[in-house]
Parts: structure tokens; C-alpha cells; sequence
């Protein structure tokens, strides 16, 4: 295992974690925006052919496809991380999803140009992916690799404060759309103003992000030429146990967010009694709670045994995520707010964890790639998650389905994670005299 030894500078630290967190939501931003979009207005625009159910399935395939390129930008700007450094891969990821985003604010829709409407969303929702697979493991890293290691966690979770923030900025974009616009207005023209508004959120993460110091751990590895010639072929030669078990560790955080906020909005929204005001004001609630709550699972990660915390976090989410669902189909606002809050909480503490879970299975010559490849796989095993549940649900007329398939989900990142954290733990028992890395090892 190749590791470094750096006295961090505080103040680029700090400037380190705000970058993270800034570059994240921008991403973020860009890809919930997307899948709001494929819930409320991309089947009857890009599918208008089709039976307004299959139109959406048809739109969540869409929002499927770009988690299958997720793995393929672990790779490719894992490779450019490992090699290169952190922060050139990071602003490649930042331009290529601020192009994307624009242009699918720029498409012309099945009515204008038939079938190959459809055909260019799909090229740009995988560039989308391509470019999300290879943002969050070097955001996570910029912001670790900066600080002390007992700092690590909390430095961390900067990153992962993304994922909520664009949530929030995602939703709070099409409230003003959907709110303050007639329907007709939505359908022929409003849909576009978040994606087009994402041009003036990318610039604003380039100027933070060029004025960032490269990473000292990957500094310290170039001077000393012990960079890994090929990260991949490294990563899945000596570290396939740890990429296999983070996959599976982390199926729960897709699963229950995008059965939250894109599945659950259409069901809502198709099925049920809301509108998609009232519903994208409960996903706001429950982002907002996240924005606040997601913190202290890193805090909680510094102080308590980690796989302790693990289990008893998942194991509070399994019942959670059934009672969302019943809450939900209660058809009440009031109730299914609680429910989606109440699943929320546990999930998101988790999340938190995730960054420093994973950036220390990894040593730091194949890190970049390691925890990128690691989310890429997860999110293109869950990424049809909205999906399978419509599927589910037409199928069977039930809503029982839906929550049997979130469930087990749940269960398996349970059992993996802890597995991870074992053999973290061990790993790092019998590598006498290696560098601590920039997370608390769980005992």
C-alpha cells in the first residue's frame, strides 16, 4: 500500500472543503434537474406517441441510462485523478456536465424533430453520467487529502453537502416554474430555464475551483514517481474484495433517494391525489432536513465506532423506507412529509459516512479511481431504480412491490458495509508503520 505524510495548510483546507462542496451542488443541480424533469414533463414531450404510462417508463429509462456511463467516468477521470492530479479531473467533470446540462435546455422535442429528439437525450443524459462518475470521488478526495486525518470524515461530508444543496436548488427551480406558470407554459417552454440557468452555476465553480492547490497526498506521490501506471488494472488486481463489497455497501443511498424524489413524485403525482406543487414541496422539505441532518452522521463517524453506527443507521432506514411509502400513499400531505423525512434521516447520515467508508479502503495511488469506480458500479446497478419500480407497480397494481425491492436493498448495503469496515479495519492492523489515512479506521 503506497501512502503519503503532509503537514496541511488550514487555510487551503478550508478553501479545499468549500470548493468540494460548491463543485458537488453544481453537479448535483445538474443531475436532479434531470430527473425531476423525467418525472413531470419528458414522457409526454419526448415520448408524445406513446401511452402516457409507457411514455413514462420510457422517460425513466432516460434517467437510467446516464448511470450506465457512471462507471466508465470512474475510469476515465479516476485515471486522469490518479495520474494527473485532482483538480484538472475535477474541472474536466465540472465543463463536461455544464455542456451537457445546457444542451439538454437546448433540445427540440419529439414534436420538432421526431425520433431523434429522443436519440440526443440519451447521448447527452450518458455524458451526464460520464461526468457525475467522475466528480464525487475527486471532490471527496480535494477535500480529505487537504486535512489532518482525524479530520477526515467532517472534511468529507463538505462533498457529500453537495447532494442536497442541488437537490434543493434542483427543486426549489422547478417549484418557480411549476408555481409561479401555467401548465401549458411548463410543457412549451419553462422546462428549460434550469437546465439553461445550470451555465451560470458552472462558471461560478470554475473560478473556485482554479484557484485550488493541487492535493498534497497525490503532490507527494508524483515527486516521489510512485503514481500508478494504470489505476484500473491496478485497482481490480489487488483490490477487487474492497470494490466489490463499497458496491454493495452503498446500493441503499440510490435506492432510497431516487425512489424519493423521481419514482415517488411520478406515483404522486399519476397515481395518487398531488400535484406536482404540493409534491416537490414535501422533496424540498425532506432536502432541507437532509442539508441539516446529513452532518452529523460525519460527526457522529469521528467520535463512535463506525461499523456500530453503520448498523444501527440501516437498520433504523429499512422500517423508514416502508413507512414513507405507506405515508405517502395515504395521500396526505402532511403524513407523507413525515414519511419522507423520517426515511431521510437515517439514509443520510449514512451518506455522509460513505465518503470516509470508501476513501479508506483505498490507498491513495489508486484512491481516485478506486472510490470513483466504486460509486460508478453502485449507481449503475440502482440507477434504473425508478424504473423497476414503475415497472413493479404497473405490473401489480401494488405498491407492495416497490417497498419489498427498496427493502432489500437496505439489507444488502447493511451486511456489505460492515464487511468493508472489517476488512478495512484488519488491513490497516497489519500494515505496520503506513501513513494513517485521512479517515478514521472503525475497530
Amino acid at each position: 500500500m503506497v501512502s503519503t505524510r503532509f503537514n496541511p495548510d488550514e487555510r487551503m483546507a478550508r478553501k479545499a472543503g468549500v470548493a468540494a462542496f460548491v463543485g458537488t451542488t453544481i453537479e448535483w443541480y445538474d443531475f436532479y434537474i434531470y430527473g425531476t424533469a423525467s418525472a413531470l414533463v419528458f414522457g409526454p414531450l419526448f415520448f408524445s406517441n406513446a401511452d402516457p404510462a409507457v411514455a413514462t417508463l420510457l422517460s425513466f429509462a432516460t434517467f437510467a441510462v446516464g448511470f450506465l456511463t457512471r462507471p466508465l467516468g470512474g475510469v476515465v477521470f479516476g485515471h486522469l485523478g490518479d495520474r494527473i492530479g485532482r483538480k484538472r479531473a475535477l474541472i474536466a467533470t465540472l465543463l463536461l456536465m455544464g455542456v451537457t446540462t445546457v444542451g439538454v435546455g437546448l433540445l427540440p422535442t419529439h414534436a420538432s424533430i421526431g425520433v431523434g429528439a429522443p436519440i440526443l437525450l440519451i447521448v447527452l443524459r450518458l455524458l451526464q453520467g460520464l461526468a457525475v462518475g467522475g466528480e464525487w470521488g475527486g471532490a471527496v478526495l480535494i477535500a480529505t487529502e487537504h486535512t489532518r486525518a482525524e479530520r477526515g470524515f467532517v472534511f468529507g461530508a463538505f462533498a457529500q453537502q453537495g447532494s442536497p444543496a442541488g437537490r434543493i436548488l434542483a427543486t426549489l427551480a422547478f417549484l418557480a416554474v411549476t408555481g409561479l406558470l401555467p401548465e401549458a407554459a411548463l410543457q412549451d417552454w419553462a422546462w428549460r430555464v434550469p437546465f439553461l440557468a445550470s451555465a451560470a452555476l458552472v462558471v461560478i465553480g470554475l473560478v473556485i475551483r482554479l484557484s485550488l492547490e493541487e492535493s498534497p497526498a497525490i503532490r507527494e506521490l508524483q515527486e516521489k514517481n510512485e503514481t500508478s501506471r494504470v489505476p484500473v488494472l491496478d485497482l481490480f488486481r489487488n483490490h477487487t474484495p474492497e470494490l466489490g463489497l463499497g458496491v454493495m455497501g452503498i446500493l441503499c443511498v440510490f435506492v432510497v433517494v431516487y425512489a424519493r424524489d423521481t419514482f415517488a413524485l411520478s406515483w404522486a403525482t399519476s397515481t395518487l391525489d398531488f400535484s406536482s406543487d404540493s409534491f416537490l414541496s414535501i422533496i424540498l422539505v425532506a432536502s432541507l432536513v437532509q442539508f441539516f441532518a446529513q452532518p452529523f452522521g460525519a460527526v457522529l463517524a469521528s467520535k463512535w465506532e463506525v461499523r456500530k453506527l453503520v448498523t444501527l443507521l440501516l437498520g433504523i432506514e429499512i422500517p423508514a423506507l416502508a413507512l414513507m411509502f405507506l405515508l405517502i400513499g395515504t395521500g396526505n400531505w402532511t403524513l407523507a412529509m413525515i414519511g419522507a423525512v423520517v426515511a431521510t434521516v437515517p439514509d443520510v447520515m449514512f451518506y455522509a459516512i460513505m465518503a470516509g467508508m470508501l476513501a479508506q479502503a483505498f490507498p491513495v495511488h489508486v484512491r481516485y479511481t478506486g472510490i470513483s469506480v466504486t460509486y460508478g458500479l453502485s449507481g449503475a446497478l440502482c440507477g434504473t431504480t425508478p424504473l423497476i419500480l414503475q415497472w413493479l407497480l404497473n405490473s401489480s397494481g401494488t405498491i407492495a412491490l416497490p417497498v419489498a425491492f427498496g427493502l432489500v436493498a437496505c439489507a444488502i448495503s447493511l451486511v456489505a458495509s460492515r464487511a468493508l469496515l472489517a476488512r478495512t479495519a484488519r488491513a490497516a492492523r497489519a500494515e505496520e508503520g503506513a501513513a494513517a489515512l485521512p479517515v478514521r479506521v472503525a475497530s
